[in-house]
């Protein structure tokens, strides 16, 4: 795949600020798309801690916040595929972003081909594992599609938890991934089993005791996260909705807290066998959502899920911060569509305070966020989307 040369944006006004990088927070500062989604080639400098991409629905904002993504956890937020993610009719696709924290310029890039392993690499040099990249440029994402936190299965909460808890332990990042690979080597082996008609007791045993020590810990982890976090999205919560008679909370279900992992594994054998699929264990975890403890899908209102995603999503970024010392890119992706004009004073009301690092927000409507942003007094940098092309002012207040 041809790979482009470095080359910045010519803004058309570069006196308005001198940034000054603070060492506990993330910055992007240049951004680099070739055959990325809608992009063909894109070349950007970002020279604000607070970034507007604005342009009608489907001109591409939520894509360059999805690069951001990509290049940050090595994965996109909205399509689990890589392949898919390349422009129709092309080869690959090869992502580029120059990170600075504190005096150190770092930069990332991200190649996907058709034909090929995925590459992520850090100043040229190749990661053998992307686990050893999380962490180290975090980011939060705030997305319309959050609601299937709420309104979905257990697989999303997990996902949301799982996600938080890998940018900040690597040691429980490591046994997901071996959790999950013993998994499925389980499942491979109760499919056989089931085939042949007869159980090796001796044999799954074997394959019980790594699925053991991870799922143990694993849970162990959760159980006490989910602790600290429920406390933080409480608080959130009651800011946001500004009323004391309304309880967020945050709660923990595992089979592992009614037995221990072994004995549920020995129990499940023959159910095991006959659905051949492990039917135990932190894979089936939840994280039940609740207002005045009653399930929110059940009894919120849209305005209250809607507190509480936010809730969930500032509780997320401020553990992040605390655990890493360092304050992640929080990215905004259409959210002014979605929330009313309270909620959203409330949240931009901790941008205007300093609350976060860089922040990036997509809108459809270049109005409303300069207005948003003007009565708040936040000053940033638009980038209006057009055909493919991008022009960029300075929004001062």
């Amino acid at each position: 795949m041809r790979k482009y040369a470095s080359g910045r944006q010519s803004p058309n006004d570069r006196s308005h600020l001198q940034l000054n990088f603070i060492p506990d927070r993330v910055f992007l500062n240049t951004l680099r798309l070739f055959n990325f989604k809608n992009h063909a080639e894109v070349n950007l400098t970002f020279d604000a801690p607070i970034i507007c991409l604005v342009g009608r629905n489907g001109s591409g904002k939520t894509n360059v916040l999805d690069a951001i993504h990509y290049l940050s956890l090595s994965k996109s937020a909205f399509n689990p595929s890589d392949t898919q993610n390349i422009k129709h009719h092309e080869a690959g696709f090869f992502l580029r972003g120059g990170f600075i924290i504190g005096n150190k310029s770092t930069q990332v890039e991200c190649v996907v081909q058709t034909v090929g392993k995925k590459v992520l690499r850090e100043d040229g040099q190749d990661y053998t594992r992307f686990s050893e990249h999380l962490g180290k440029y975090p980011v939060v994402l705030i997305a319309p599609q959050d609601i299937e936190l709420i309104w979905d299965g257990a697989e999303p909460r997990r996902k949301f938890i799982d996600a938080i808890l890998s940018q900040m332990d690597r040691s429980y990042l490591e046994h997901l991934i071996t959790y999950t690979h013993q998994l499925k080597q389980r499942n491979s082996l109760l499919k056989n089993f089931s085939d042949r008609g007869q159980v090796d007791l001796n044999l799954l045993e074997s394959y019980n005791v790594r699925l053991i020590e991870s799922g143990d810990y694993i849970f162990r982890v959760r159980q006490k996260f989910c602790h600290e976090f429920a406390a933080r999205v409480k608080q959130h919560y009651s800011h946001l909705a500004q009323t004391t008679e309304e309880q967020a909370d945050i709660h923990y279900k595992s089979n592992l807290a009614e037995s221990n992992f072994l004995q549920l594994l020995k129990n499940s054998v023959q159910r095991d066998v006959a659905l051949q699929r492990t039917t135990t264990g932190v894979h089936r975890d939840d994280f039940v959502f609740t207002l005045n403890d009653h399930e929110i899908r059940r009894v919120g209102s849209q305005g209250q899920q809607k507190s509480f995603l936010i809730a969930l999503k500032l509780a997320e970024f401020e553990v992040i911060s605390n655990k890493l010392n360092l304050k992640p890119i929080l990215l905004l992706d259409d959210i002014f569509d979605k929330l009313d004009d309270w909620r959203i004073n409330r949240l931009i009301s901790l941008v205007a305070a300093g609350t976060f690092g860089q922040l990036f927000i997509t809108d459809a409507r270049p109005d409303r966020t300069q207005t948003i942003l003007t009565e708040a007094g936040i000053q940033a940098r638009i980038f209006t989307i057009e055909n493919g092309t991008f022009t960029s002012t300075w929004l001062r207040t």
